[in-house]
């Protein structure tokens, strides 16, 4: 009521507003003397903070990594407080696309147990590995992008973009996975590599790989995400977050072929840990 008498009294007048707004004008004069409220004064001390933080990760962020990331940083404020500011101030996290299939299952080959049965968690580095498939839409058609992450530490250990999903994409990646760690000198005996029933993970090469380096073959259920969600959340938010906002940025600036971009920028970037 207070703004709305506040965007028209230079033309009605005050009195005449809230005549007709059967308001008392000694409220409204009373509530402009008034001086803010200690909610008011804190929330235009968070919002330059709020858009900062928003600004610096690139607009992707919501609420949740917006709290979190004022928290670490040593700026206690509720994450109800954080929602309502940024609806106040028009910011919002990115969204998610529509989807594209990437899993093909493989119904005629025999299926490896599930050995995780949803719990990802691991006690340690090179316990426990997940892995799945993502695409990229660029100007030109479908990049799909094959990652191994460690639960561990949720870093990807491994991953091969292709414009296709023949089981090359997903092995590439395996490969490479098994070359960084054992690299570092670790022992991968014993490992259990989870994944959907795709029948790049189901191949024959691709288990012999498997089984060759000591790791233990794991695929969750048909028809059901939650059986790999970890692998899925973090390849969605990686694509989401660092990838599909930052396309029509490096467009504009003319720094990348629009074609290009988004294949070339997995070479380019790493997600950030805990993704």
């Amino acid at each position: 009521m207070i703004a709305y008498i506040d965007a028209h009294r230079e033309r009605f007048g005050v009195e005449s507003i809230c005549r007709a707004l059967q308001f008392a004008p000694r409220t409204y004069y009373a509530a402009k003397a008034r001086p803010p409220s200690a909610r008011s004064i804190r929330d235009e001390e968070l919002k330059p903070e709020i858009r900062r933080v928003h600004a610096d990760n690139f607009g992707v962020y919501g609420a949740a990594k917006v709290w979190a990331q004022l928290n670490r940083e040593g700026i206690t404020v509720a994450r109800c407080t954080i929602e309502r500011l940024m609806r106040d101030l028009g910011l919002r996290g990115a969204v998610r696309g529509k989807p594209h299939r990437t899993t093909i299952a493989d119904n005629a080959s025999e299926r490896p147990r599930d050995l995780v049965d949803r719990q990802f968690t691991a006690a340690g580095p090179n316990r426990l590995w997940v892995a799945d498939l993502t695409y990229v839409r660029t100007w030109s058609g479908f990049v799909y992008v094959a990652f191994v992450t460690d639960v561990f530490s949720r870093r990807i250990v491994g991953w091969q973009a292709s414009r296709s999903l023949k089981t090359d994409l997903a092995l590439d990646a395996l490969e490479q996975a098994i070359w960084a760690r054992q690299r570092e000198g670790a022992t991968l005996d014993g490992l259990i590599h989870h994944s959907d029933r795709g029948v790049q993970y189901l191949a024959i090469r691709y288990t012999e790989r498997l089984a060759a380096n000591g790791l233990v073959n794991s695929v969750g259920s048909r028809g059901d995400s939650y059986d790999n969600a970890l692998a899925e959340t973090i390849n969605g938010l990686y694509k989401t977050e660092l990838v599909r906002n930052h396309r029509r940025i490096y467009h504009d600036l003319g720094r990348i072929p629009p074609a290009d971009y988004e294949a070339n920028h997995y070479r380019q970037t790493r997600p950030a840990k805990g993704l």
